[in-house]
Parts: C-alpha cells; sequence; structure tokens
C-alpha cells in the first residue's frame, strides 16, 4: 500500500513530516515529464532539506536523472487526472532533454526518528512527476511498501509505482551529484553515450575554440567522437616510487589508444615521504593527498574527459587519486606503480626502513660508518615504492580490495614486464567501465570499504590507512568512523609475516599468489564480501574465481589456526589523553600494556636530539611528541625518524611514544598516534607535563594520565595556543581547512 501523499500544487512531503518543498520556479525547469535513471549507492542514509538542494545537493540522499520540461512548465494540480497526463504528454513533444535536476526531498532526520514513525509515508521520501503520476522512492519500511520505478530501455514510457511488478530501486546512501556545474545531456531512451562528457566540447559547432585546440594537438575528425580519457600520473624523477611512472603512462595511452578511444596524459605532484622525513618538509606530504584530488579533479572537470586512469607511486598518490575519483564519479581504473625489489648485498636484504635505522645504530654505536654507506647505497635497488607493509603497498592492497583497481595491481612489482601489460589492460577494462556506466560510487560501497579494512587488517598495514580510508568514504558520501576500524579489527587476525614487523616484503607475497590469493582465502573464510562490484565490471568473487590460490608451503601469510596476532593490530584507544581517539600499531611484540614516565618535546627535532646524547636514559618512559597534528605540524608529519632511531637503538621494548602527528607504514614498537584533539587546539595531549605518569592498556583500548580531572582543567585554563608555524601559502590555506585526524584529515568540508 503506497504512503499517504499529501497531493498539491507543491513537491509531496510525507504526511506530518517535513517541511514543504517550494513550488519548482522558472530558473530550475520544473516540469518532469520522464524518470530515466535513479542513481544508487550503498550505505547509510541522511535526509537533506530543500535548501541543500538547491545548493548543489551536497546532502541529498540520491538524485534523480530526469527529462524536464521548458522554464515555465508546472506540476498539475490533481497529478492524478487524465487532463494533466495530456497535457504533460502534449509539452513533452515541445521540450528537450535539459540534464540534471534533484526534484524534492522531504522527511525524518534521522534512522531513530524514522522508527518511531508512524506508517510508511513517515519514513522519508524523494518524489517526482513521471507523466502525471507520483514516483516515490523510499528506504527502510518505506522501501519495503514501494518496489520503485523502472525504465525498460525497449520501452520509451513513463514509469511507474509499482508493488513489485517492476524492478526495484534501492536507495540508500548519501549522494550528491558529481559534478554540480557540469550536468550533461541524459541519454534519451536510456542508451549509454560513451563521450557524454567530451562530447559538451567536441560536438556543439559554438564550441569552434575547443575543437581547434583539439585539432591542434593531433586530433582528427574521427576522434572527436571517441570518448576522451584523462591519464593522471604521478611522476617525477625524485623519487623511486615515482619515476618509472612517465613510461607507465605511455603504456596506459597506447591501450586506451588500441580500446579506440583518445587518451591525454597529464601530471600532478608528489611528495617523497623518505627524502622528507624528519625534516620540515613532511609538513607537505599529507597536504599532497588533497592536492593531487584537486588537480586530478581540476584536469578532469575543465577538460570534460569521460574517464580516468590514475598511476600513483608513493603513499599519499593513491588516496589522493582515489579521492579525486570519488569526487568526480567518472568511470575511473587506478593502476599501481608497484613494488619496489629488496636490496640484496652478500646474504643480508635491505629496504629503505633499514636505512632509516641506520641513525639508531650509528649513535648507539653498534653500526660502523663503512657498513652505513652500504646500507645507504643498496637500501633502494631500482623503481618502485617502499618494499614491506608500509603505506603505499597497504593503500594499493586495499584499494585493490575495494576494487578499484585491477587483480594483481596491487602486488606485481614495478620493473616486472607483467605492470606494463597491466597498464595496457586498463584501457579496455575503462571502456567497459564507459559501456557499463560503471562509476566509482557504484563500486566503493560500505561493503567494500570493509573489505578494504579487512584487508589492511589481515596484512598488517600502515595506521595511515585509517585516515585515507575515511577520506576516500567522504569522497563519495559515506562515512567511517574510528570505532569501524576497532570492529572490524576485533573480528579480523593480522596474519602476514610482511615488514616492518615481519620478515619479508611485498615481492614475496606476488611470488606466492599476491593480493587475490590473499583475498580469495579471506572470501572463503567469510571475511570478505564477494558481491561487490569491481573495475573489471564483474564482482570481486568472480574476479578471484580464475586466480590461483596461495602456494603450498608457503610462510609469507600465515593461516587462521597459528597467526600472527588474534586479533588485528590497529586498535583505537580513548582516555583523558585523547577524548575523540587515537590509533595504535600493536602488533604483538610490543606487549597489551605499558606505563611510564612522560618525556614531553615539542617536535620530533627535540625528542632526536635528546635521544643522541643519552639513548639509554628513554628507558622506560613514554615519550610524547606534540604540536605535529594536521594544524600544528602543520600536515600532521610522520614520526618514522624517531622510532627508527629508537628501533636502532634497541629501545624497542622498553619506550613508547605517543603523538599526535602520524606513523610511517615502517614504524613499529608501542606507538600511538593521531591522537585527538591535538596540541595545536587544546587537546589534552598538549597538556601533559614531563613526570606525568602515563598508562596504556590495549585490552581496555585505554589511553591515560594519571592526574585529576581538576588539574587536567586547571592546565587547561592556562594553556595559551601556540602561534600557526604557517601564515602563508599552500600550508597555511591547509591549516584553516583540514580536519581533524578522527574525520580523516579531509579538506572540502
Amino acid at each position: 500500500m503506497a504512503p499517504n501523499i499529501r497531493q498539491d500544487s507543491n513537491l509531496w512531503s510525507p504526511r506530518g513530516r517535513g517541511a514543504p518543498l517550494p513550488r519548482p520556479t522558472r530558473q530550475a525547469g520544473s516540469a518532469v515529464i520522464r524518470l530515466l535513471k535513479v542513481v544508487h549507492l550503498s550505505g547509510d542514509l541522511r535526509w537533506g532539506s530543500a535548501d541543500s538542494a538547491r545548493a548543489g545537493c551536497k546532502s541529498a540522499s540520491f538524485y534523480l536523472e530526469c527529462e524536464f520540461g521548458r522554464p515555465g512548465c508546472s506540476f498539475p494540480r490533481s497529478p492524478f487526472s487524465p487532463g494533466a497526463i495530456a497535457r504533460q504528454r502534449r509539452r513533452r513533444r515541445r521540450t528537450r532533454i535539459c540534464g540534471f535536476w534533484v526534484l524534492g526531498f522531504g522527511g525524518v532526520e534521522s534512522k531513530s526518528e524514522a522508527k518511531r514513525g508512524g506508517d510508511e509515508g513517515e519514513m522519508g521520501f524523494v518524489s517526482a512527476v513521471v507523466g502525471g503520476a507520483p514516483v516515490v522512492l523510499g528506504q527502510g519500511a518505506a522501501r519495503r511498501s514501494l518496489a520503485g520505478a523502472a525504465l525498460r530501455k525497449e520501452e520509451r514510457k513513463t514509469a511507474r509505482v509499482s508493488n513489485g511488478r517492476s524492478r526495484a530501486v534501492r536507495i540508500c546512501a548519501v549522494q550528491a551529484p558529481e559534478a554540480p556545474s557540469q550536468t550533461v545531456d541524459s541519454p534519451v531512451g536510456g542508451e549509454t553515450i560513451l563521450n557524454k562528457f567530451s562530447s559538451r566540447v567536441t560536438q556543439p559547432k559554438s564550441q569552434g575554440a575547443s575543437q581547434a585546440i583539439l585539432y591542434g594537438v593531433g586530433l582528427t575528425k574521427d576522434d572527436m567522437d571517441k570518448p576522451q580519457v584523462g591519464i593522471s600520473s604521478v611522476w617525477y624523477e625524485g623519487n623511486t616510487c615515482n619515476m618509472h611512472l612517465l613510461k607507465l603512462s605511455e603504456a596506459v595511452k597506447e591501450g586506451v589508444r588500441e580500446a579506440g578511444m583518445v587518451g591525454f596524459r597529464f601530471n600532478t605532484v608528489g611528495v617523497s615521504d623518505a627524502i622528507s622525513m624528519g625534516t620540515e618538509g613532511m609538513c607537505y606530504s599529507l597536504q599532497s593527498r588533497d592536492l593531487i584530488a584537486d588537480s586530478i579533479e581540476t584536469v578532469m572537470a575543465g577538460q570534460w574527459y569521460d574517464g580516468n586512469i590514475s598511476l600513483p607511486g608513493c603513499d599519499k598518490n593513491m588516496p589522493g587519486t582515489v579521492i579525486a575519483m570519488g569526487r568526480l564519479n567518472r568511470p575511473s581504473i587506478m593502476v599501481y606503480g608497484g613494488t619496489i625489489k629488496p636490496g640484496i648485498v652478500g646474504e643480508k636484504s635491505y629496504d629503505i626502513i633499514s636505512a632509516f635505522q641506520t641513525y639508531g645504530e650509528y649513535v648507539a654505536g653498534t653500526l660502523e660508518e663503512e657498513e652505513r654507506m652500504s646500507v645507504l647505497k643498496n637500501a633502494c635497488p631500482g623503481a618502485g615504492a617502499c618494499g614491506g607493509m608500509y603505506t603505499a603497498n597497504t593503500m594499493a592492497s586495499a584499494i585493490e580490495a575495494l576494487g578499484m583497481s585491477l587483480p594483481y595491481s596491487s602486488s606485481i612489482p614495478a620493473e616486472d614486464p607483467l605492470k606494463i601489460e597491466e597498464c595496457k589492460l586498463a584501457g579496455k577494462y575503462l571502456l567497459e567501465l564507459l559501456k557499463k556506466d560503471i562509476k566509482p560510487r557504484d563500486i566503493i560501497t560500505r561493503a567494500a570499504l570493509e573489505n578494504a579494512m579487512v584487508i589492511v587488517i589481515a596484512l598488517g598495514g600502515s595506521t595511515n590507512a585509517v585516515l585515507h580510508l575515511m577520506a576516500i568514504a567522504r569522497s563519495v558520501g559515506l562515512n567511517l568512523t574510528l570505532d569501524d576500524f576497532q570492529s572490524v579489527s576485533d573480528r579480523v587476525p593480522f596474519l602476514a609475516d610482511l615488514k616492518p614487523s615481519g620478515k619479508y616484503v611485498m615481492e614475496d607475497l606476488h611470488k606466492v599468489g599476491g593480493v587475490p590469493a590473499v583475498l580469495k582465502y579471506l572470501l572463503e573464510k567469510g571475511f570478505i564480501d564477494g558481491s561487490c562490484l569491481t573495475v573489471t565490471g564483474k564482482t570481486l568473487a568472480e574476479n578471484l574465481e580464475s586466480c590461483p590460490p596461495l602456494s603450498d608451503g608457503q610462510k609469507v601469510f600465515m593461516p587462521l589456526e597459528t597467526p600472527m596476532k588474534k586479533t588485528g593490530h590497529i586498535q583505537i584507544l580513548y582516555g583523558n589523553v585523547a577524548p575523540q581517539g587515537s590509533v595504535a600499531k600493536i602488533t604483538g611484540k610490543e606487549g597489551l600494556y605499558f606505563s611510564g614516565p612522560a618525556r614531553v618535546f615539542d617536535g620530533e627535532e627535540a625528542m632526536l636530539a635528546a635521544l643522541s646524547k643519552n639513548p639509554q636514559s628513554f628507558k622506560g618512559t613514554v615519550i610524547i611528541i606534540k604540536g605535529e597534528g594536521p594544524k600544528g605540524g602543520p600536515g600532521m608529519p610522520e614520526m618514522l625518524t624517531p622510532t627508527s632511531a629508537i628501533m636502532g637503538a634497541g629501545l624497542g621494548k622498553d619506550v613508547a611514544l605517543l603523538t599526535d602527528g602520524r606513523f610511517s607504514g615502517g614504524s613499529h614498537g608501542f606507538v600511538v598516534g593521531h591522537i585527538c584533539p591535538e596540541a595545536q587546539v587544546g587537546g589534552p595531549i598538549g597538556l601533559v607535563r614531563d613526570g606525568d605518569l602515563i598508562t596504556m592498556d590495549i585490552e581496555k583500548r585505554s589511553i591515560n594520565c594519571d592526574i585529576s580531572d581538576a588539574e587536567m582543567e586547571r592546565r587547561r585554563q592556562e594553556w595559551v595556543a601556540p602561534p600557526l608555524k604557517a601564515t602563508r601559502g599552500t600550508l597555511y590555506k591547509y591549516i584553516k581547512t583540514v580536519k581533524s585526524a578522527s574525520e580523516g584529515c579531509v579538506t572540502d568540508e
């Protein structure tokens, strides 16, 4: 039975719920003739308001792709009137397809309020006039009551409200138009137009200058009808993670051309974490993630490209490219640049963390200068991202599990010939995505994000994944919280014997089956959802059917019976030091409890100077490095240099480190980061003093300073905000826009 809808000249709203929505205006182009498409995502429902619709549908639950009339058309007073339907049909013959428009939506403010509603009509809905009849699409009880609207491609007739006779339309997520300023004509009859964005500049005679430029760069008349693909590369020469991406982008462009499309390469920025680590340059690392996303979004939208293939290499590159894909919501694929090979000298194997730890070993007197130089010269033997399960390989694995890259993308080494083949294949798969109109928001669902979190936990991945997956979720209108990570960590064991806490590197994992073999194992054990869509156009389970399992006898990835740790290594801690949460990386070797007096430092440089003078004086202490948060750092620098120095000095089991900054994927030891609120905004970590007893209890998920609430409040009253470390330029803009670590450090909200 359909909900009780108030029928008047306004858009309908549920009985007794929601403010009446305004009458459509001439400027909006009001009278809707035919519903073409309902864009749907998975996730939590959140209803918006009429104001948000007018502002670009930023908080709309979903949007409708419609054919609507000229300005001046109006809704019929009686939507069921045969005369009204006839008038609308006559009007339709004089209309054209004008683009996207959210007709309106109303309803409850929360799910809990929805549950208190008296009937389905109070659940909240979106309404559209379709051939004179209202189509009401709901969620929860309303969704069960209404099957929704369906439009068959072969039958260009009006969609109708149905109770099961037509295909149901599921609406269950926050959704906004991918580019409100770039609405394009809807396809007539539902057929897919492959160049629906680029045709905006290649087809109209009024866009002569656009076409002249395209002819000038070498396009032919036939090319003007082909889809255009933006190939975004984070290539630059000054980093082993990225130095080969220009070559890979050539292979991608070749594959795009072979698929019958036009590819245009463009670059974005990058920062080498290894080079900037331990210096003020690290302030630009996390900031580069959002700069990468902004720049790809800018070029893709400004140039009207129909699809995107991105080539990232270093840590922040991967989330930056995928955030841009989520914002734009055009068919997209990420091709990971690949991992580096280990450096081999005699019987010893080195990687970038070996180089970082030489400082602590040198200070402690356990490493001679000649051997130190040998490590530095051999740790990075070629192209590729840092070899362990550090941030780059963590995010590449997570994004493959998310469905946004092709199978094996995350584990194929950078210099393996298979990487070139993957690049060429990307064009073929992107064409299929265009044909099927599969976009990032169809792939990045709540279930897919759960899969990504599972692989991060199972592989012992970087704590940076917490920040980045939250930011990726927000780019598609979904919400991940710290508690979501704790929930996954509670049910998924840590299974991979990979560096930094283990002994193998990503290339070793590739040799025994790669990330697809790991996903196949986790699917068989019931840890991941195989029904999630991927960039192959198939589900994750369908992709894994043809992938061989892990090699017999391999020791890189442990079975459930003998895990590295029975639960996940990422632990979310709360307490009077971190009332809004913190992220700990506990692999099992550090123990589950640490208590000691605080040694407080303003920044990592001060801590390193003290450590170099007397390493043994740190034994039994809790090192606190404050003022390194998103705003205070700024940019939430990684504390890899301090943790590497601690490990190199042989203090790994005798010292804990707390910070409002981040940790590299290469960090290990008893470390807790992402402490919120940060010191710069008055967080308790900035109020801790030398000698205060700090206790971390992983089983209780607590992190506390042993002082009274009254004393903490007294210190808060005395606290004075430190001056900002940047007052001009890109870092100042970052300080002004960045959210907290518990919100993913996003900059566009």
